[in-house]
C-alpha cells in the first residue's frame, strides 16, 4: 500500500515540459532557467580532498560564516550557527512543510504563488488560503482563519515579478507578530534588481513571530550546483537541522566549496553587476518584443527584477488552450492556472521567462504567440 500522501502529489507542469524544452527547435519561456552564459566562470584550483568526505549537516563552517555576513548587512538576526546549507532552495520548502504542515494545516500563500511550493504544501495536506497582501491582519482576526505558516516571495515574486512595497512588508510583519503566524520568506531573486524598489527582508521587521529566510545561488552562480541556504529563528533552527539530517545527511561538499569560492572572489561585485546589466538588457528587449506582438492582446507590467513577465489576456481566454496550440509550433510557457492555491482552473494569465531564450528566439516565440492569439480573436469576433 502506498502512503495516503501520494493522492495529493502532482507532478510539476514546468518539469514536465523540460524534456521538450531540450530540443533545439523549441523556444521555451516556461521554466525559470538562467541564461547559460550567466554561469559564474571562476578560475578554480583543485578542491581539497577533505570535501570528498562526509561533512556536517549544517554545512561548511566557512560558507555559513560568509552567508551570515551578507545576511547581517540586510538586517537579519542570522549568525553562522543559525545558517543551514541546503541541497537547493526547494529542499528548504520541503523542510519547512515537514516542520509545520499536517493534513488540514492552514497555510497562507500569495495569489499567484510559486507553483513548486504549492506542490509541496499540498503533498503534506496543507489547507491553502490566499494571502491578502494589502491587509493580512484583517483575514487573520478570527482564530479559525488564522494560518500556522505564511509563505511569500516578496522580492520579484515568482510568477508575477511584483516587488512588495515597504508598507506591504510592514503590514505582513505586523500581522505575523500579532497573530503568531510563522513567516517563511523565500528570496532567490533579490540580487537580480534592474530598477530601484524595496528589497528589505520582511523577516528583519519581525519582533515576535518565528521565521525562516531562504536564499539561493541558482540564479547568480549555477542551478546545477543545487546550493541554497536558510536562516531561521532560534526556536525553529534545531528542528530544521534534524529534518535535514534525516533527508540527506548533508549537502554536496564540492558544490559548497565552489559557492564559497564565488562569495570570496574579489571580482564578485563586478560579476554580479555584469549579470544584472545583461539581464536588464534582455528584459528590455523582451518587453519591446511583447509590445510588438502582444500589444492590444494582453496586459502586463515590466518587472523591476527577477526572471519573469506575468501577462493576462484581454480576451479572458484560457492560456492552457493557448499552450496546447503553441506547443504545436514549438513554443512553451507556463499557464497561470498552476500558480493559485485553488485546484488548477482555467486562467487568462501566463508566466513568460525572459532570461533563457536569446533575442532572436524570443522574437520568434512571441511572434508565434501573437499570431495564435490574433487567430483566436478572429475566430470569435
Amino acid at each position: 500500500m502506498l502512503s495516503r500522501r501520494i493522492a495529493d502529489l502532482a507532478g510539476s507542469p514546468v518539469r514536465a515540459m523540460l524534456e521538450t524544452a531540450q530540443r533545439p527547435e523549441v523556444i521555451s519561456f516556461a521554466g525559470g532557467l538562467p541564461a547559460p552564459d550567466s554561469f559564474a566562470d571562476l578560475d578554480l584550483p583543485a578542491p581539497p580532498l577533505e570535501v570528498l568526505q562526509y561533512g556536517p549537516t549544517e554545512g561548511e563552517p566557512a560558507l555559513r560564516a560568509r552567508i551570515a555576513q551578507d545576511l547581517a548587512e540586510l538586517g537579519l538576526d542570522a549568525p553562522p550557527e543559525r545558517i543551514l546549507i541546503l541541497s537547493g532552495s526547494q529542499q528548504g520548502i520541503d523542510l519547512a512543510a515537514k516542520l509545520f504542515v499536517d493534513r488540514a494545516t492552514p497555510v497562507a500563500v500569495e495569489a499567484p504563488a510559486y507553483l513548486a511550493a504549492l506542490q509541496v504544501f499540498r503533498f503534506f495536506g496543507g489547507a491553502l488560503q490566499s494571502l491578502d497582501r494589502a491587509d493580512p491582519a484583517a483575514a487573520w482576526s478570527q482564530a479559525e482563519s488564522r494560518p500556522v505558516l505564511s509563505y511569500v516571495t516578496p522580492t520579484f515574486q515568482n510568477p508575477s515579478g511584483h516587488c512588495w512595497s515597504a508598507d506591504e512588508r510592514d503590514a505582513l510583519a505586523q500581522a505575523c507578530d500579532a497573530a503568531e503566524v510563522a513567516l517563511f520568506e523565500d528570496d532567490p531573486y533579490r540580487d537580480l534588481a534592474y530598477d530601484a524598489c524595496e528589497r528589505g527582508p520582511i523577516c528583519a521587521r519581525l519582533q515576535r513571530a518565528s521565521w525562516i529566510y531562504q536564499g539561493s545561488f541558482s540564479k547568480t552562480v549555477a542551478p546545477g550546483l543545487r546550493i541554497g541556504y536558510l536562516a531561521a529563528s532560534a526556536d525553529l533552527f534545531p528542528h530544521l537541522i534534524n529534518l535535514k539530517q534525516a533527508a540527506d545527511l548533508h549537502t554536496n561538499r564540492l558544490s559548497q566549496w565552489y559557492a564559497l569560492r564565488y562569495l570570496e572572489d574579489p571580482s564578485r561585485a563586478q560579476r554580479l553587476n555584469r549579470l544584472v546589466n545583461r539581464y536588464r538588457r534582455r528584459r528590455d528587449l523582451f518587453a519591446a518584443a511583447m509590445d510588438r506582438h502582444l500589444g492590444g492582446l494582453a496586459d502586463w507590467e515590466v518587472p523591476a527584477g527577477g526572471l519573469f513577465f506575468w501577462a493576462t489576456l484581454k480576451s479572458g481566454a484560457d492560456t492552457g488552450e493557448l499552450l496546447r496550440r503553441a506547443r504545436e509550433r514549438n513554443v512553451l510557457f507556463t499557464p497561470g492556472e498552476h500558480f493559485f492555491a485553488d485546484k488548477p482552473t482555467p486562467s487568462a494569465s501566463m508566466r513568460l521567462n525572459f532570461s533563457h531564450a536569446d533575442e532572436d528566439a524570443a522574437e520568434r516565440g512571441l511572434a508565434i504567440l501573437g499570431e495564435l492569439l490574433s487567430q483566436s480573436a478572429g475566430q470569435t469576433g
